[in-house]
């Protein structure tokens, strides 16, 4: 869990900054996002064969030039 403490004259917004810049570097927001729902492993195994058949038809036309 991303905690900060009021430092001595500093403002709410340098507040929220800092607090942002720690959630993101935790990744809290994206295990969020990838949790939302739940992705069966079998479905898991479709998306992730279908994104590398995309990388691999984007990396071949430059190989072949």
């Amino acid at each position: 869990m991303a905690t900060v403490i009021l430092r001595p004259n500093e403002s709410q917004d340098q507040l929220l900054k800092r607090f942002r810049k720690k959630v993101a570097k935790s990744g809290i927001l994206s295990t969020v996002r990838r949790k939302r729902w739940f992705v069966s492993k079998s479905e898991l195994r479709r998306i992730q064969k279908k994104k590398a058949i995309r990388r691999f038809k984007r990396r071949v036309p430059r190989e072949m030039e």
